[in-house]
């Protein structure tokens, strides 16, 4: 089950950094009309464009299903994820094994 909740805590780690990076967007926006780089007016449009982007992100995380994941669910997550299975990474130490024989 441990895979599991690394799973979920990556899932959040990427929810989190989307949250942080509109918050770093917005200060930078910010920045940019209080330094006079953009016009109030052109810094309210970008504001309002992340908010929609972040808002639409949002939804789309909503939308997932949250049920739990079967272990064949996560099978084949990991095989589509290119992931080594138990059976690749035993093969690799009989490999390395006989390797380290020769030398």
């Amino acid at each position: 089950m441990a895979v599991t909740e690394d799973l979920k805590n990556i899932m959040l780690a990427g929810i989190g950094s989307m949250a942080y990076t509109y918050e770093k967007a917005t200060q930078i926006v910010d920045d940019m009309v209080q330094k006079g780089k953009i016009t109030i007016e052109e810094g309210k449009e970008l504001s309002q464009e992340l908010k929609r982007k972040n808002m639409s992100t949002n939804s789309m995380n909503s939308n997932v299903n949250t049920h739990p994941i079967t272990k064949e669910e996560m099978a084949d997550l990991l095989k589509q994820m290119n992931f080594a299975t138990q059976e690749d990474l035993e093969d690799i130490r009989q490999r390395l094994t006989k390797l380290e024989l020769q030398g």
